[in-house]
């Protein structure tokens, strides 16, 4: 990578961030905040040295929360038009996969759980070694923990799927901006589009009930 990159992921209850300078990381917040990523993401890059002022954009595009994922994409598209920038995006567990990999180790495949809202979790197995993007998947959790063998769970939504009674070690862990790099490049490249991994919570106002 060259040329200053500004990272943005606000899929999950993390509000996070970094300012890449190739590979090297100018400043950075990483914060659990739950709620707020749309009043806290602007004024957190403008903390950073410059403004966030970089040559690309690379984006959070989900799955995770439908609200997140909104404010991270809507927020990489406006710096980058008005900076004229090239945005790309990554996705959710791809990077939770990443980061597990180099400080886990594990050396047999594993699950990134992620929440996914509305009694469903966001999932995919991945392999210790790969470098190709986990086939995601939306379970209810009931359904989820009586059928997944896996030996370790990682992610946000890893306790829940524990105490419903799927087996496996348990790590929590959430995204960090801090750690893109740790996705191979080919995983760096997605479009600069929300994947939300199920339906929206909302329906049209023509599809509500009377």
């Amino acid at each position: 990578m060259t040329g200053r990159r500004l990272v943005i992921d606000c899929a999950t209850p993390a509000l996070s961030i970094a300012l890449f300078d190739g590979d090297r990381c100018l400043a950075a917040r990483h914060e659990e905040i739950g709620r707020g990523h749309a009043e806290a993401l602007l004024p957190a890059i403008a903390d950073l040295p410059e403004g966030g002022r970089c040559d690309s954009i690379l984006v959070d595009v989900g799955p995770g929360s439908f609200t997140g994922v909104r404010v991270g994409v809507a927020a990489a598209t406006a710096l980058g038009f008005a900076w004229s920038v090239p945005i790309l995006g990554y996705g959710c567990l791809d990077l939770v996969a990443a980061m597990a990999r180099a400080n886990l180790r594990p050396e047999t495949p594993f699950a990134v759980v992620m929440v996914g809202g509305h009694g469903e979790l966001f999932w995919g197995l991945a392999d210790p070694v790969g470098e190709a993007p986990l086939v995601l998947r939306s379970t209810p959790i009931d359904e989820l923990a009586a059928s997944l063998d896996a030996p370790l769970l990682v992610g946000s939504g890893a306790q829940i799927l524990a105490d419903a009674g799927a087996r496996g070690e348990v790590v929590a862990m959430l995204p960090d901006a801090r750690e893109s790099l740790l996705l191979p490049e080919s995983l760096r490249h997605l479009p600069a589009r929300p994947v939300y991994g199920r339906d929206a919570d909302a329906k049209p106002m023509a599809h509500a009930a009377p």
